[in-house]
């Protein structure tokens, strides 16, 4: 029987977790060594009361990768053992993006503490940054027919996973929600969360994933939730970007900002299928800069680069 899954973030519906077509969820747990996902305990039991093959990921911010997968584990530790464990290798707000061998160092710390090996998340192209885990970890990839297929109809094409021989779980669809085929069956998803591979009788800690060092947030008048980060982004489009004086495309424009201007931020928010980050200005004004496309925390492109 094949198995079909959705990965959540904070940004999920619970209808996500709950789709009847869905029979695992992995759930987004920390980002970094300064994010907790507040939804997290929520979406893990939910999953878990369907009773879902259970999952936990962390979204790589390019730091100290030991420090990272410390901060992971120390926040999803009664988790261990139940659900899956999962690095999420993407280029969006990591600092590291490039490095071959921050995904190696980072799963490596995580199997010391735990004894259990990530699944690594990373889109077909970037596979190579990844390809020295090869031989412990599974491969979790992200390949699309389109941003449009909306569907649980797997669609038919061809998936490259050198040097693994084949997926672990393959994410076919990022627009609506993420869709994700397994390769794997129940018993197989069990031994992949067990230290070492061994499968024992399921133990069931209330898990908890602690609320420490989560980011200073703010929700704005239009109830978006806005994040705290300093940083620079490098618009790299030829058309340039349309610099607004608030979050939406609606909003009046202050201009056009040209390829190679560098916009420098203090927070961004996912927002209106975009991410957006808030230029600062005089005053006590802000200017709002789309950077990208987004659907559901997953990217679909960006027209620029981000650093600190």
């Amino acid at each position: 029987m094949t198995l079909y899954g959705t990965d959540v973030y904070s940004g999920s519906s619970d209808s996500i977790v709950m789709d009847p077509h869905s029979s695992m969820t992995l759930v987004k747990a920390t980002q970094g060594t300064y994010y907790v996902n507040p939804k997290a305990n929520r979406q893990y039991e939910i999953a878990k009361a369907k009773g879902h093959l259970l999952g936990a990921y962390h979204y790589a911010g390019g730091g100290d990768p030991v420090q990272e997968a410390r901060y992971f584990i120390s926040n999803i530790k009664n988790w261990v053992g139940e659900a899956v464990l999962a690095v999420d290798w993407e280029e969006y707000q990591n600092t590291s993006w490039g490095d071959t061998t921050w995904v190696r160092r980072f799963v490596d710390e995580v199997h010391r503490l735990t004894g259990v090996w990530c699944l690594i998340y990373v889109q077909e192209s970037a596979i190579g940054q990844v390809a020295n885990c090869a031989n412990d970890c599974g491969l979790w990839v992200a390949k699309y027919a389109s941003m449009n297929w909306n569907s649980w109809n797997v669609p038919n094409m061809g998936v490259n996973t050198y040097p693994w021989k084949t997926w672990t779980i393959w994410q076919f669809t990022g627009g609506d929600m993420d869709r994700n085929i397994l390769n794997v069956d129940a018993d197989g998803w069990h031994k992949l969360a067990k230290p070492n591979g061994v499968i024992t009788q399921p133990q069931a800690p209330k898990p908890v994933v602690k609320p420490q060092d989560t980011p200073k947030s703010f929700v704005d008048d239009l109830g978006v939730t806005w994040y705290l980060e300093k940083g620079k982004f490098t618009i790299t489009v030829d058309e340039g970007i349309i610099l607004r004086w608030g979050a939406t495309t609606k909003s009046a424009k202050i201009g056009v900002l040209p390829k190679g201007s560098v916009v420098k931020y203090d927070a961004f928010c996912h927002s209106g299928g975009y991410v957006w980050i808030r230029q600062p200005r005089g005053n006590g004004q802000y200017g709002y800069l789309p950077t990208g496309e987004d659907r559901n925390g997953t990217r679909l492109n960006y027209w620029g680069k981000f650093t600190e």
